[in-house]
């Protein structure tokens, strides 16, 4: 281990399909030490907080001793994701994940029953989609409802695991931003919301305020930890990868994984009444308006398989539009969704086909880009590119040629992980963990200058997004649709570029 120039701290990215781990010296950002350990993945979407736990272990184990010098923790995880507790603290069942989409039927009952979309924006500051908890919560009191009885706590994937450590139930302002009832400092918990999901407030987790700690890990955690080591309150995925880069208000990030985001960090609370925006918290004192598809790298990566061609192999498509949602999608909201190929003609070719499948997804995201920005950023302001996808040239490139903005890809990694490092190390020090990440300059790295915007690209996107409208809001005849199952097709998320499904997280 190197000679660290301040206290270690630890950082824990804790995504969809793994758990890594950074020791991280304080003064220099420098990571001194590293550990990753694997999750299952499985069709449902489901999964055993155990495995969570048991990869968050060996991922600190593979730190050595560097782990046990660190003076505090952060961890940051999945979002939206429904943790249920029994009595004594084991899981009722196996949770459901971000990407568990089966809640689309409560999502319109719970839209419709709350007054509709512009209701529950000025609410809770976002319109509820099936990734969120609170319609998760409803599809398990419908459908097993003697698990629902035995459940004595709700979590999210992160409280669950700060909850181990520190034998307490907390949660961040960002992270329960994402649950949809949760309306704000001032507010807190939505008891309106609660009561009608027919929800005890004393399930729920104490938010944790600005500054403020979980706790302290206790002997009993059993890793290779200072007993005694602060931890900090940790976050959600997205808002782990904002504050790695040190955001300032205004400044776009794309982040391309399995799932792709885009989103700001703004001065304002955002109340899209449409829903494509999510008005989420950060992990300071701030906001997060933040769009998100469930279909961008794996789903490209899907269509290069089947054309049985690298994902780099690309040609310009001045024809075909290829709708990657093969998930389903959460922007535009269209959880029924199946993949969707048009304007093929004699002489278009594989490559062609692969371009429209890289247009398809980043034209989703870029969609909502203005939202996400409101008045807060400059049109030429660059887009900071990060995830898996942001090493890709395709990706890259589709990104400047769709958008017109210059873009900047940061060399930093696993922002995510960065992120919580900056909030463990602004509890331990006692200072701003954004200004901290800043010092660490994660945000620097190749930047690429503005091209002409395709319009004409746009516009077939459009067109055939407007036009194919009907039949992408019908389940696919002849497969399990989304109401039954969650999503049709298995979470292979490890065969996403650079292994990073969400992006940051995020997310992924």
């Amino acid at each position: 281990m190197a000679t660290a120039h301040g206290p270690l701290v630890i950082g824990v990215d804790s995504s969809t399909q793994s758990t890594k781990a950074l020791v991280v010296d304080t003064a220099t950002g420098e990571v001194v030490a590293s550990g990753q350990a694997s999750h299952p993945t499985t069709a449902t979407h489901e999964i055993d907080p155990e495995h969570w736990w048991k990869a968050l272990t060996s991922a600190l184990e593979q730190c050595g001793r560097a782990a046990t010098e660190a003076e505090a923790i952060s961890v940051a995880g999945q979002q939206h994701g429904l943790v249920t507790l029994d009595a004594t603290g084991a899981p009722v069942r196996p949770a459901l994940q971000w990407n568990d989409v089966r809640s689309a039927p409560q999502v319109e009952s719970l839209t419709r029953d709350l007054g509709g979309p512009a209701a529950w924006a000025r609410r809770v500051g976002s319109v509820p989609a099936p990734s969120f908890t609170a319609p998760k919560w409803r599809w398990l009191t419908e459908n097993e409802p003697e698990t629902a009885a035995r459940t004595a706590a709700i979590r999210l994937p992160h409280d669950y695991l700060t909850g181990r450590l520190t034998g307490e139930g907390t949660t961040d302002r960002g992270d329960a931003s994402g649950t949809g009832w949760w309306a704000g400092d001032e507010a807190g918990y939505d008891t309106g919301i609660l009561d009608h999901l027919g929800l005890d407030p004393a399930l729920l987790p104490r938010v944790v305020g600005r500054g403020e700690g979980a706790g302290t890990v206790m002997a009993a955690a059993g890793l290779p930890l200072r007993t005694g080591a602060l931890v900090a309150a940790g976050t959600g995925d997205n808002m782990g990868a904002a504050l790695g880069l040190g955001l300032a208000p205004g400044t776009p990030v794309l982040s391309l994984g399995t799932s792709g985001t885009v989103y700001a960090v703004s001065r304002t609370r955002p109340a899209d009444e449409t829903g494509t925006v999510a008005g989420f918290a950060d992990a300071t004192d701030g906001w997060l308006p933040l769009a998100c598809t469930l279909n961008c790298t794996l789903a490209v990566d899907r269509v290069a398989a089947l054309l049985g061609r690298e994902r780099e192999d690309v040609e310009p498509a001045a024809g075909p539009v290829l709708l990657p949602f093969l998930d389903g999608e959460r922007t535009p909201q269209l959880p029924y969704a199946s993949g969707l190929l048009y304007g093929l003609r004699h002489d278009t070719t594989g490559g062609q086909v692969l371009q429209a499948a890289y247009d398809g997804a980043v034209y989703a995201l870029l969609r909502a880009l203005d939202l996400v920005l409101a008045d807060e950023s400059r049109p030429d302001a660059p887009i900071l590119l990060i995830g898996g996808g942001a090493r890709g040239t395709a990706w890259r490139e589709t990104v400047r040629r769709l958008s017109g903005r210059p873009v900047q890809v940061p060399r930093a990694q696993e922002l995510v992980a960065l992120g919580a490092a900056a909030q463990a190390a602004g509890l331990l020090l006692g200072t701003d963990p954004a200004e901290v990440a800043r010092g660490w300059r994660t945000a620097e790295g190749p930047s690429h200058d503005a091209v002409p915007r395709d319009d004409e690209a746009l516009a077939r996107l459009e067109n055939a997004l407007t036009g194919a409208d009907d039949l992408l809001r019908r389940p696919t005849p002849g497969t399990a649709t989304t109401e039954a199952t969650g999503t049709a097709t298995p979470d292979t998320a490890a065969n996403a570029p650079g292994g990073d499904e969400r992006g940051g997280n995020l997310p992924r």
